[in-house]
């Protein structure tokens, strides 16, 4: 029956809500017909409840709109409900940053947990936003980026026993949950489709050198360069980090060189455009003069030149493993275990 407020109390009468007028673990209660506490166990999945049980509950919750109060939880249980995603507020838009938030909401959207964002500017201390929530103990997990070889925050996190996991991998000997994008494969790949291009000198547009995957790709492009006929044309000029109008304007240097790149590899797609649009102003045709092999996470640099070739990095996947990953850190499992990494197969191109 509907009340006279439009909500159905599967009874005949109307659901109770008394936590200023949102629907409660009494709402739902009195909609299925089943104690408080078996709905409450219901909706933390508990094994001693039966799956069909568990499937209502959660379904009546889901069509009223229940959510937590989060503030009952954490007196109950200590826990926040809350995964914090640190993210760097300088991160371009063409980046990660949609996709992964998309990936991590999806896989949360199924368990009592939230995302929220913890910014932070990479012009102050990476350091802050970890300690703030560590201290604070505003989330139950946290899920970071950028990966340095010896990063501080993935030592103070595993000496805190923190939950948490990183996109991207470090190089040192703390063992922690990751995902991976394998960098020196896709530098690799690069390598080897300019080469049968016929390319013979290449300029790797890479990552800022103090980030882990910076020595991914710089490794795999000069194993790449090693087993083929070209070699390299440094490129140290730029990083994807800097400005768009910066990495065009070091493009179009280079390209006005004597001895000029005849192929590129870009790290990301921001910078595969800006690197475009500086090497064209000098002149050059793609497809023709020069051609470019670039990471990218949308299908967006062959509606730009559709002779861009590229390798395709899926950042909702990131997000859904690295949700995964926090997920089962908290429920107890060992960091070591819950390392993944994605390895790129195959260069396409939109011609």
């Amino acid at each position: 029956m509907m009340s006279s407020r439009g909500e159905y109390d599967g009874r005949g009468g109307e659901a109770p809500r008394t936590d200023g007028g949102q629907p409660t673990l009494k709402t739902i209660a009195f909609m299925t017909g089943l104690g408080v506490t078996t709905v409450s166990r219901a909706l933390k999945d508990a094994s001693d409840i039966s799956l069909d049980t568990r499937r209502r509950v959660q379904l009546v919750a889901r069509q009223i709109g229940y959510r937590p109060n989060r503030a009952g939880v954490r007196l109950r249980t200590g826990k926040t409900n809350v995964i914090s995603l640190v993210l760097d507020t300088d991160e371009q838009l063409m980046g990660f940053v949609s996709d992964i938030i998309s990936g991590i909401s999806g896989h949360l959207a199924a368990t009592p947990y939230h995302l929220i964002v913890t910014p932070y500017s990479r012009k102050s201390d990476p350091m802050d936003p970890i300690r703030y929530v560590v201290e604070t103990h505003s989330a139950d997990g946290i899920i970071l980026s950028r990966t340095e070889p010896e990063d501080a925050r993935v030592r103070y996190l595993a000496e805190r026993n923190f939950p948490f996991a990183t996109h991207g991998r470090t190089s040192g000997s703390i063992a922690h949950a990751y995902h991976d994008f394998d960098n020196e494969a896709f530098a690799r790949l690069a390598v080897d489709r300019l080469t049968a291009l016929g390319r013979r000198r290449i300029a790797l547009l890479a990552p800022p050198t103090r980030l882990t995957y910076h020595q991914h790709m710089l490794r795999g492009f000069r194993q790449g360069l090693a087993e083929s006929p070209a070699r390299e044309i440094p490129f140290t000029e730029a990083s994807i980090d800097q400005p768009i109008e910066a990495i065009r304007d070091a493009a179009r240097s280079l390209a006005k060189r004597d001895e000029r790149p005849d192929g590129f590899i870009c790290a990301s797609a921001a910078s595969a455009l800006a690197l475009v649009a500086g090497v064209e102003e000098a002149g050059l045709v793609i497809g023709k003069d020069f051609d470019v092999v670039s990471k990218q996470s949308a299908n967006i640099l062959p509606l730009f030149r559709r002779e861009i070739q590229v390798v395709n990095e899926d950042f909702r996947k990131a997000g859904d493993e690295l949700a995964r990953s926090v997920l089962a850190l908290i429920g107890g499992e060992r960091p070591e275990n819950l390392g993944s990494l994605y390895v790129p197969h195959a260069v396409q191109t939109g011609i």
